[in-house]
């Protein structure tokens, strides 16, 4: 098809087609990528959100930004959370609000992992990550300190692991409990579950590290820990294959390891798999040649993120190496992103403290 019209005879582009995923219907293709907006109040959504999210309701899925299900995977204060009741309280008007203009809403459980720094943490709070090995780059922290080094953080112990696995998957059921339509497990861009992926941050040498399948292990048990608690079909993930970011470092396996995930997944019968794009710094031609393994293993819808346009993002439909398509930055300036891509109205240009404030 290279008319952008869809199979149902419908004229509009088939990015603006209807899909199902799992047990709901999305009126459109288009999906609101997880993006951090720091507006929570000492993890507690607030009005704010509300507003923020209630007005990009025309996506056919909203995915929230990265929610802590655990007090020891925060970044800072202003990141929210989903483990105790005042969070599902907070959440629930989010997602009140979300379904009563016509949306559909998951939320990002994100445990951030090393990528944090006691002081921006409760004090209860532990800093967990695969191994010793701190991440190297420069924290800013306030006025007062400055930028500071990350610590190294505590190595999980078999105690810990058990109990972030139950974590992520008591936070699901409160998701559940809070109306969201489901949930996406975030291993990507370098948190807990990218940690133990990828060798660079993984130095274990017991049954979850080493071999690509003990680093998958973690992944996996996750999974099906939340699976078994809501359900896989209100269950992706999102993945981030040959990053960097965080202190992500590529590796000889790296390709092997995705496609044994991406098998492992396809088993498991998700909602979907979110997979990112690098547009900056790696090979594209490796990055689709890996993607188009996964899409042949992985049965179940793909959306597909990196900085993608109208035309591009039809062109990848059309394609058919994904299902829907996500967008980030230009939704934070637009709320009325589907509008606009629809009927080709400019874009409004980002501004800073809109990406600052979450306006």
């Amino acid at each position: 098809m290279g008319s952008g019209a869809d199979m149902s005879g419908n004229n509009d582009p088939i990015l603006f087609s209807p899909v199902g995923l799992g047990p709901i219907e999305l009126r459109n293709r288009v999906v609101m990528a997880p993006m951090t907006r720091s507006q929570a109040d000492l993890t507690v959504p607030t009005d704010a959100m509300v507003r923020y999210y209630g007005a990009r309701a025309s996506a056919g899925l909203i995915i929230t930004e990265g929610t802590s299900p655990s007090i020891n995977g925060l970044s800072d204060s202003t990141m929210p959370g989903l483990f105790d009741e005042a969070h599902v309280e907070g959440w629930n008007k989010v997602t009140r609000n979300v379904h009563r203009n016509g949306g559909r809403i998951f939320v990002q459980l994100m445990h951030s992992g090393r990528v944090s720094h006691p002081t921006l943490m409760p004090e209860t709070a532990k800093l967990l990550a695969p191994s010793a090995v701190a991440l190297d780059k420069m924290l800013w922290v306030d006025e007062d300190d400055g930028e500071v080094s990350y610590p190294i953080p505590q190595p999980m112990n078999f105690a810990d692991i058990e109990s972030t696995i139950e974590e992520f998957a008591a936070s699901s059921a409160m998701a559940i409990e809070a109306e969201f339509d489901g949930i996406e497990i975030h291993a990507a861009n370098g948190y807990l579950i990218d940690q133990f992926l990828n060798l660079a941050s993984n130095k274990r040498i017991d049954n979850w590290g080493g071999s690509v399948e003990n680093r998958l292990r973690f992944s996996l048990a996750i999974v099906d820990a939340i699976c078994g608690r809501i359900g896989a079909d209100r269950v992706g993930i999102r993945i981030s294959p040959f990053s960097t970011y965080n202190g992500m470092l590529p590796d000889h396996e790296m390709e092997q390891l995705y496609i044994q995930l991406a098998s492992e997944l396809n088993d498991r019968r998700l909602a979907y798999l979110h997979v990112i794009l690098q547009r900056n710094h790696v090979d594209l031609n490796l990055q689709v040649r890996l993607l188009a393994k996964i899409r042949a293993l992985f049965s179940s819808k793909i959306i597909l993120a990196g900085s993608f346009d109208k035309i591009s993002a039809i062109q990848e439909l059309e394609s058919k190496n994904a299902d829907l398509i996500a967008f980030g930055r230009p939704f934070i300036s637009n709320p009325d992103l589907i509008e606009k891509l629809k009927f080709d109205i400019p874009l409004r240009e980002p501004d800073y403290d809109e990406y600052l404030n979450g306006i």
